[in-house]
């Protein structure tokens, strides 16, 4: 990868600022294709000298995203949403990622989706994200597919989520406690990506499902966080219907089309190539998620378990 130029979209988020650094230790030159500029520039620092450039693009635009892989070596499409119009950036967005990066001949393309991606979803997210990952391999077979689960770090919207909630409430209302999940660390997810980057040849056209060593259910996974802030906390079980109502909320707890996901498991398939195939060893959640989380304890880091 070295003094390779790696256009990343989305390279200024949660997932990407990871991806660019991962990138960056390998040697690589990193374009950081972003639709507000302003949010990508934390990624300067992470590189030596002249190692990032930053470049406005919208993949709902086709023209700003040729501009921003021209004389690219690789593409790295990150960008997704959990809501708002799924298809335009999930399905025709990516498509218009890598048709540019056909066109442009481009050596590498790796796609971002997510587990749970089938034509068959009851979710719109999941069928937006099937959508994309044909029409990537439509326009660029040699694609590289990486379909992570629920994935965490520092920055999330997941553990930090819940804490928050864990914190404040004495009782925490679970809706899908039964769903199960296979959570990855965000620095596992952006080495993996950066090693497909690196090795076309050997990870070009396949499928790597991403998850972390351990299967946990939703009501597990607020279990958990209860324990590591030192709180402990009554779990309730949301009934579907009672959940039903709530997604039909303007504003709610969760959206109507959320709760459809959560009518399906989110791991890793039996058989399916993982994290061990591009070369990382997965990181167990509590051997590093409780070093931010300690935020939430009553004292902080000074905090002893609290039963209140």
């Amino acid at each position: 990868m070295k003094d390779s130029l790696v256009t990343v979209f989305g390279g200024g988020g949660f997932l990407g600022r990871q991806v660019a650094q991962a990138l960056m230790a390998q040697g690589a030159r990193v374009r950081v294709a972003q639709r507000d500029i302003a949010t990508a520039l934390r990624v300067k620092p992470l590189g030596g000298l002249g190692q990032t450039q930053f470049v406005a693009a919208d993949i709902t635009k086709p023209e700003s995203v040729a501009r921003a892989v021209a004389g690219s070596d690789v593409v790295i499409n990150l960008v997704g949403v959990l809501a708002g119009d799924f298809d335009a950036i999930h399905h025709r967005g990516a498509a218009n990622v890598a048709q540019a990066a056909a066109a442009a001949g481009v050596g590498a393309l790796v796609h971002v989706s997510a587990i749970g991606a089938d034509p068959e979803s009851p979710s719109a997210y999941g069928r937006s994200k099937a959508a994309g990952e044909a029409a990537t391999k439509a326009a660029f077979p040699s694609a590289t597919i990486i379909r992570p689960s629920i994935v965490f770090g520092p920055e999330d919207q997941f553990l930090n989520r819940f804490a928050e909630i864990i914190s404040m409430a004495p009782v925490i209302p679970v809706i899908g406690g039964a769903t199960r999940f296979q959570p990855v660390y965000v620095k596992d997810v952006a080495h993996a990506i950066a090693n497909a980057a690196e090795a076309p040849a050997v990870h070009g056209g396949r499928t790597y499902e991403l998850g972390g060593p351990q299967v946990m259910t939703m009501k597990e996974i607020n279990g958990w966080i209860a324990r590591a802030i030192g709180r402990e906390r009554s779990l309730v079980d949301v009934p579907h219907g009672l959940a039903s109502l709530l997604a039909m909320l303007p504003g709610g707890p969760i959206t109507r089309d959320q709760l459809a996901m959560l009518g399906r498991d989110n791991v890793v398939s039996a058989g399916a190539d993982g994290l061990a195939a591009l070369g990382v060893t997965p990181t167990p959640m509590a051997a590093v998620a409780e070093n931010w989380l300690v935020r939430y304890r009553r004292h902080g880091r000074f905090a002893g378990r609290v039963k209140a």
